[in-house]
């Protein structure tokens, strides 16, 4: 009882806590006063700036971190989903005047051909009114590398792992094993293809070549904006380093894939440089402290505590039958 009482106390003075903070940064945002309308309160910011490089001129260069599988269920820093947080941290970017070039740091082997393209939709839209540069780290293949195209600089390490121009779909085949159990599949459809990828049974020709017609459309789309954005002959392309092979840093500047090779400092320096903000600081976006965020790591350390285990695999993506993805054939079932 005393354990349990002295939990609740605490929580309590957590939720307290977190209400002052709340408000006095509510409080701090003031007033923006319109032309026409009076006056309006200003939309509180969503991530908070930490400081990585100071700078003592005017401007800053906001840092965007893109990590991990790209996909529409991946959670994001703010708990929505990451191209939602992505896009959260692109319109403040956008929004603040003073925010004069962003800096995508990029840890990802792709995802989700849709979700990729989303990202590169963004980042396309943003880097029309403000510079972006699209840093890869240890690896920025396939999803990772198509959002890359919408940059108006592609950055590398000589050592980093990109390119896998290419779309992947995968399922599991499992009639023989039904076989062996004694089990078998009954399936009521109303179309020829609704069943497309039923494991228990063999694929027909017909849907083979429809499912490859799909890839390939994917395929045909990523290419087109890999061709248009590095300005590279298509047909080139495609009978050269879009076969979904992993390129160096070293070869995917050969390649023209990417415009420069170096280290995430070099990255700053070229954001500044196209921002026009030679002596700008550069911040990294990080999730504000809120109500709701405090609740999230409470049900987050709950869930952790209660499900300890050692799986040498959870950090490997876990491929979705039906889905197309842009990721490195390794990565494959």
């Amino acid at each position: 009882m005393k354990k349990s009482g002295c939990a609740i106390v605490a929580l309590f003075l957590a939720l307290c806590v977190s209400i002052f903070v709340n408000g006095t940064l509510l409080l701090g945002m003031g007033f923006q006063k319109t032309i026409s309308h009076g006056v309006k309160i200003e939309r509180p910011k969503k991530f908070e700036e930490q400081i990585l490089v100071n700078g003592d001129g005017p401007g800053k260069i906001a840092v965007i971190p893109l990590e991990g599988i790209i996909s529409f269920g991946a959670a994001g820093a703010l708990g929505e989903s990451l191209v939602d947080d992505l896009k959260a941290a692109f319109r403040q970017a956008e929004e603040d005047p003073s925010i004069k070039a962003v800096v995508m740091t990029v840890d990802s082997p792709g995802g989700e051909v849709t979700a990729s393209d989303a990202i590169y939709h963004e980042i396309q839209r943003f880097a029309r009114h403000k510079p972006v540069v699209y840093f890869m780290n240890s690896i920025g293949a396939s999803g990772a590398y198509y959002a890359a195209c919408g940059a108006s600089w592609v950055m590398c390490n000589d050592t980093t792992f990109t390119g896998s121009i290419g779309v992947i779909i995968s399922t599991l085949n499992y009639r023989e094993l039904f076989g062996k159990i004694g089990l078998q599949s009954v399936v009521f459809k109303s179309g020829k293809f609704k069943d497309l990828l039923n494991g228990a049974r063999e694929m027909t020709p017909e849907e083979q070549a429809y499912v490859e017609g799909l890839v390939m459309q994917s395929y045909g789309r990523f290419v087109g904006i890999v061709a248009k954005a590095r300005k590279l002959d298509e047909a080139a392309l495609r009978d050269g380093v879009a076969d979904g092979r992993i390129l160096s840093g070293t070869d995917a500047l050969q390649a023209k894939l990417v415009d420069q090779l170096g280290y995430v400092e070099d990255a700053y320096a070229k954001a500044r440089k196209l921002g026009d903000a030679p002596r700008a600081a550069v911040v990294l976006y990080k999730r504000s402290f809120t109500f709701s965020n405090f609740f999230q790591f409470l049900g987050q350390s709950s869930q952790a505590k209660a499900n300890v285990q050692i799986d040498l695999l959870q950090q490997m993506p876990q491929l979705k039958p039906g889905r197309l993805y842009l990721l490195p054939p390794f990565f494959a079932p």
